[in-house]
């Protein structure tokens, strides 16, 4: 019986082999999984629950099978499609999730969250991550036609590849080993799981120099990252697309 984790999917209609994989994924859990943590970045970007395009009718179908027939789904909102509101929740069965949420995994205190909000050297994203996550400012944005908004989160994807190219120290698109400490210590806990960064891999002594663990899942660009996580420890996986 064990605990699954992903990340970064960024399901889009522009890559059906992503979609697939996912689609896989949902089948081939096994009967006795325990739950699916989703930490953000499900869908390459969200404009609303009202959006209705026919590539997410298979995607919202496996959510549904999966939260109905096999284990709970959790959802927490990433960068990306922070605006997944109740709607889409009830049509998948998802359950969401305050970031960041601490849960309990066989015994032990585990903090987990999307990560973005760790990347602190990246001050004029935190600004931005700021005013965008305003339930006012979101308010007004789903205010406006469907295409309207399709535009304007068309236009900031563009503008942010922009600014990756420019960025001459990649280091500030990671988390901030500070950031990270002083999170696990105000919630005193030892373990952390997030996603965001699309760097995969476990980190010893994240808390201080000698205690605390941070695994990072990886995106699903060109293969899907799975943690699992059961009694007996866990493990950061592969599949192929």
């Amino acid at each position: 019986m064990s605990v699954y984790f992903i990340s970064d999917l960024h399901l889009s209609q522009e890559r059906p082999d992503m979609t697939g994989a996912f689609l896989r994924f949902c089948r081939n859990l096994p009967a006795d999984s325990k739950a699916l943590y989703i930490l953000g970045d499900f869908l390459e970007y969200w404009v609303g629950d009202d959006e209705d395009a026919a590539w997410l009718e298979p995607i919202k179908h496996a959510l549904l099978r999966t939260s109905q027939d096999i284990c709970p789904v959790f959802f927490m909102h990433g960068n990306r499609d922070f605006l997944i509101g109740k709607k889409f929740a009830r049509e998948t069965g998802m359950q969401l999730l305050p970031e960041p949420s601490l849960i309990d995994l066989y015994g032990q205190r585990v903090l987990i969250l999307h990560g973005d909000s760790l990347c602190t050297q990246d001050v004029s994203y935190q600004k931005y991550r700021k005013v965008v996550r305003n339930k006012i400012i979101q308010f007004l944005f789903l205010l406006l036609p469907l295409k309207t908004r399709h535009k304007i989160f068309g236009a900031g994807r563009e503008k942010s590849k922009q600014k990756q190219k420019c960025i001459s120290n990649m280091q500030i698109l990671d988390v901030t080993p500070q950031a990270v400490s002083e999170l696990m210590d105000n919630y005193q806990t030892d373990l952390l799981i997030h996603g965001h960064t699309h760097r995969p891999a476990i980190h010893q002594n994240a808390r201080n120099a000698c205690r605390g663990t941070r695994i990072v899942l990886g995106d699903w660009y060109t293969q899907g990252s799975i943690l699992e996580v059961s009694e007996d420890g866990y493990m950061l996986t592969s599949m192929p697309l």
